[in-house]
């Protein structure tokens, strides 16, 4: 593993003078070696994991929330060795959310840096008296720039950085609205968690206020308490769900179409069906010219809708592997499962999988055709309408033209 540099200075430890620093490097040394042995297969994780580490911001590395962070996977990982990797991949995303963002520093030129002009100095005044609150973000080295300037002097630039440093700036919310949303965090999992663990009758199934839907109202409602605390604590929402990996398709050989089914696969919430996949792939011939048939541009759709569904399907299948369950599941092992020491148990439910993936894909491709059939239907019967209405056209036209005659 690499060093862990410096401690974060001025006591950067969550407001304590970096009072969790050193026990959460001993923390995640501890953490590393554990998972060492269990990744001998894969020995680019943990110098990975490392990295990320170094990366993350000083204030996080040392505070209590990376401390509990840090406790309660050492715990998961002895208790579930299996699931080091779910583990490792939990605790990289939560360091990137933390990651230090770099700025680039603006340097000036020699020239100025001794004697800047009076313009530049009534402009650079007039910009930190503004009050705009990102204007000391966007100079984060000028004390650097100036070293020799002099304290006294009210015109040059480093004084209102210098000032800014005293008063560090407050780019989130305050610590009492973070710690009433971490509070009703922790009142609300603990309400979950009672809701799982009653014992439900029929009458409470029927119920319009059952334990169930009591339950989904309150996991929506730590869902928006979660998307506004990381808006407070200025990081990431993302959770590394497989949901929230993005898929790449590249199921047909023209780059333009597979770019325009990847774009549509990955948006927020979508399940496209067939008739959405032929549209995307009209529009992309169209716009790009590749000149593809009816015909052609058909079949190209029954494979991408075949191919995207059963893609969709097995992210939804892994994210419900990974996150199915609750505290009540947490004791099970997988020397638990009942099918590992009965063989006819194992073969029926593996003649069942393959069952239900026959009948999967028989369904998609009915779905398929059922939509292709409906879809010339309309067509043939617009292009019958419109057969009959010049038909009407015509009769009236012969009839106008004889009455004419007569």
């Amino acid at each position: 593993p690499s060093p862990a540099g410096p401690p974060p200075p001025n006591g950067a430890g969550g407001g304590r003078g970096g009072a969790f620093w050193e026990e959460n490097e001993q923390l995640f040394q501890q953490f590393l070696s554990l998972c060492a042995p269990l990744t001998q297969e894969h020995p680019e994780v943990l110098p990975f994991l490392s990295s990320r580490h170094l990366r993350a911001h000083p204030d996080f590395r040392g505070s209590a929330e990376f401390r509990n962070i840090l406790g309660r996977l050492l715990r998961r990982v002895r208790g579930r060795r299996r699931k080091v990797y779910v583990y490792i991949n939990e605790l990289c995303t939560v360091l990137k959310a933390r990651a230090l963002r770099r700025r680039l520093p603006l340097r000036a030129p020699p020239a100025a840096l001794q004697c800047p002009p009076a313009s530049h100095r009534h402009s650079h005044g007039a910009l930190h008296s503004s009050g705009n609150p990102s204007s000391p973000s966007q100079h984060p080295s000028a004390p650097s720039q100036h070293p020799s300037a002099p304290p006294g002097n009210a015109g040059a630039p480093p004084q209102p950085s210098s000032a800014s440093e005293g008063s560090p700036r407050r780019t989130g919310g305050s610590r009492r609205q973070i710690r009433h949303l971490e509070h009703l965090l922790r009142v609300y999992a603990s309400e979950i968690r009672r809701l799982q663990e009653r014992e439900l009758d029929l009458a409470e199934l029927d119920s319009a206020d059952s334990p169930y839907l009591q339950e989904n109202r309150l996991k929506r409602r730590m869902m928006r308490i979660f998307r506004r605390l990381c808006q407070l604590k200025d990081c990431s929402s993302l959770t590394g769900r497989v949901l929230e990996q993005r898929i790449r398709f590249r199921g047909t050989r023209y780059p333009e179409v597979n770019r325009s089914i990847e774009r549509f696969i990955n948006r927020p919430d979508a399940f496209p069906d067939y008739s959405d996949i032929l549209r995307e792939i009209r529009g992309a011939s169209a716009r790009h010219g590749l000149g593809l048939g009816r015909r052609q541009m058909e079949n190209m759709a029954q494979e991408a809708f075949r191919e995207v569904g059963n893609r969709l399907q097995e992210r939804r299948h892994l994210d419900l592997v990974y996150n199915f369950g609750s505290h009540l599941t947490d004791q099970y092992r997988p020397g638990m499962d009942p099918a590992l020491s009965d063989p006819e148990l194992a073969q029926r439910l593996r003649r069942n999988r393959r069952l239900a993936l026959a009948r999967l894909d028989d369904v998609i491709a009915r779905f398929a055709q059922r939509q292709e059939r409906h879809r010339e239907s309309g067509t043939a019967r617009k292009r019958g309408s419109a057969v009959r209405e010049t038909g009407t056209r015509k009769t009236g036209t012969r009839e106008g033209v004889q009455e004419q005659g007569t």
